[in-house]
């Protein structure tokens, strides 16, 4: 695995190294020692799938408020999205920034989400399929949230949702 640090603090990006013959190929996708030899978070305690009919599907941005806090690991592993991350750590410097990087089942690339940041994407393809690791369980009480288009981050779309769900279009703006 190749390890790319992210613009936000804690942040990365993971691209699998494939071993490519003529049955196709192989490569590691999870090594908890890749990943506790740079201190990111190995813990994983649940395993997500979400599948989104058609292009222009927003989730999200969604995190667990403290102690609940999730270090997430999301890979594509059909079609392809926007996949955006949101630093809301009030003492870390990249505080209210946020990222974005395309995740595509032909890209293989996974993006490590640091606890204490919201995580949310936009389907650039119907029919895309999202994998992830989490470290810990969802719990309920402390799921939340801040709007996908909240003026305190700008954060720059390529192109206007679709599809959002009630709970997505209505979590509070960060002020």
């Amino acid at each position: 695995m190749v390890f790319s640090e992210s613009r936000l603090a804690g942040a990365w990006g993971i691209d699998v190294s494939p071993i490519h013959d003529d049955r196709g190929l192989f490569a590691v996708t999870w090594l908890a020692d890749e990943f506790e030899q740079r201190g990111l978070d190995a813990s994983l305690a649940q395993c997500n799938l979400a599948w989104n009919r058609r292009r222009g599907t927003l989730r999200g941005l969604h995190f667990q408020r403290a102690p609940f806090e999730q270090v997430k690991i999301v890979k594509c592993t059909r079609g392809a999205l926007c996949d955006v991350i949101v630093d809301l750590r009030p003492a870390s410097p990249t505080y209210r920034q946020w990222d974005h990087v395309e995740l595509t089942a032909e890209n293989r690339r996974m993006l490590y989400v640091p606890a204490g940041f919201a995580h949310g994407y936009l389907t650039l393809t119907g029919d895309a399929e999202v994998y992830y690791h989490a470290s810990r369980g969802w719990t309920p009480s402390a799921e939340s949230g801040v709007r996908w288009n909240d003026p305190a981050f700008a954060i720059e779309w390529p192109f206007e949702p679709q599809v959002i769900s009630d709970k997505d279009r209505t979590w509070p703006l960060l002020a």
